[in-house]
């Protein structure tokens, strides 16, 4: 065999320069980096082989180095050891490309690895695009979501969801009794945000590219403040105005769709205008049975059996299924009604907009449903839910103040006690694991 053929062969095998590069190794370690995100990426060869097709491999062994939440990008190269420009420029081709966080702040840039969802999902198919294989990311994204439970389950599992059911203020009855707070107003949302922007449906996108998109419009995706900043910064959204904004609500509305908004009380960063067919969160609602995957509104719809006249409009309009068509006899003739499922319904409002006999009406629930007030808050208590508080924490524990930390305390005291402790004992770990590495330096 000639030496130029040597060298080839060894090429092929994955051998240069007298080191061997494990390719494999690179996107399981950033696999399990997706994982340690609160909404988790359970291990997969089809996670494996999206991968493979957005990260080169050495974009794969860089971005499983980077912080989940948002840190100076001068820290980061310095982490790193890199050039801070050169790192800027690879950071800024992945944030183009929907696989990183990309913001500037104050005249500083700042950088995170996004999760799965809400995050690197998305941002692939938030626009068209040319530069990727669209339809085969589009059927390995489906088939990891969907060929069993185990990822929706690792995104939707315990309370609190990313997102909440917002109610259609239009559906409320009427009286000086009702109270609705202005963070459960899709408009109030839109009427008071800094900054608009609208990009493409991530979900009725990926389902174009798999031949089965419903009608409704793609462009009607909005986000708001910061984060629709964020997004037009990386070419991910366009800029519109509030009253462009309110439009495109009211036309969704029009349309049919429910309004699935950010799971916060204060500066949602987004309002989806979500149909029952492509809608990720709504697939593992009906898919698995997950219910909570959407939190519900405050409000939940009742159906007066008298007087409803079986037409099944809002059996058909229901986005989740949460109603069906009871057959009965009445004086020797066959009829059907409306029948509401208390555990599925979203309390979306849809369903008083499509009845003509006026029996579906909104009621206020028996309880109220905990909103998180920021974000900070919700995604704390998704991370004490579900065992992830110290991952959060000693992931870039140098990074949170004293005031930071004791917020993440004062959530984990109101807990729940087995919550709290499934919280503490990973925390412990990671604590007593810091200090060996501290120790060490």
């Amino acid at each position: 065999m000639k030496a130029d053929e040597t060298i080839i062969l060894g090429l092929n095998k994955g051998v240069t320069m007298g080191h061997i590069v494990n390719h494999h190794r690179d996107y399981r370690l950033l696999q399990e980096r997706f994982d340690r995100h609160i909404t988790g990426a359970p291990a997969s060869p089809t996670f494996t082989k999206i991968l493979e097709i957005l990260f080169t491999p050495e974009e794969a062994r860089l971005a499983r180095r980077f912080p989940s939440i948002p840190k100076p990008l001068s820290q980061i190269a310095k982490k790193l050891k890199m050039d801070e420009d050169q790192l800027s420029d690879l950071v800024q081709d992945l944030a183009h490309r929907g696989l990183m966080i990309d913001i500037e702040y104050k005249g500083k840039k700042f950088a995170a690895l996004p999760p799965v969802v809400i995050g690197f999902f998305e941002y692939t198919f938030m626009r068209s695009r040319c530069d990727a294989p669209m339809a085969e990311i589009a059927r390995l994204f489906d088939q990891y979501m969907i060929e069993d439970d185990r990822f929706s389950r690792a995104v939707f599992q315990k309370q609190t969801q990313i997102g909440r059911s917002l109610v259609r203020e239009e559906s409320l009855p009427q009286g000086d009794h009702i109270e609705i707070l202005d963070w459960e107003r899709a408009s109030h949302v839109v009427k008071n945000a800094s900054s608009h922007a609208v990009s493409m449906c991530a979900c009725r996108h990926k389902a174009e590219h798999l031949g089965k998109a419903c009608d409704h419009d793609q462009n009607n995706c909005l986000s708001f403040g910061s984060a629709a900043d964020v997004l037009v910064h990386n070419g991910l959204a366009k800029t519109i105005t509030a009253s462009e904004s309110m439009k495109l609500l009211e036309q969704s509305k029009e349309a049919g769709l429910a309004q699935t908004g950010d799971n916060v009380q204060n500066k949602l960063s987004y309002i989806c205008n979500c149909c029952g067919c492509c809608c990720g969160m709504i697939e593992a609602i009906k898919t698995f049975d997950i219910n909570n995957a959407i939190v519900s509104s405050n409000w939940i719809v009742e159906i007066d059996s008298e007087t409803c006249d079986g037409c099944a409009k809002c059996s058909d309009a229901c986005p989740v299924d949460a109603i069906e068509m009871e057959k009965y006899t009445l004086d020797g003739r066959n009829r059907q009604r409306a029948i509401r499922d208390a555990d599925v319904c979203l309390g979306c409002g849809i369903c008083p907009t499509v009845c003509k006999s006026g029996s579906a009406v909104m009621k206020s629930r028996e309880q109220r449903v905990f909103t998180p007030e920021t974000s900070f808050d919700k995604y704390v208590n998704m991370a004490i839910e579900r065992g992830k508080l110290a991952e959060m924490i000693f992931s870039d524990y140098d990074s949170f103040s004293h005031r930071t930390l004791g917020r993440m305390l004062s959530a984990l005291e109101k807990s729940p006690p087995i919550q709290a402790l499934l919280a503490i004992k990973p925390l412990k770990s990671s604590f007593l694991n810091a200090l060996v590495r501290n120790g060490s330096r």
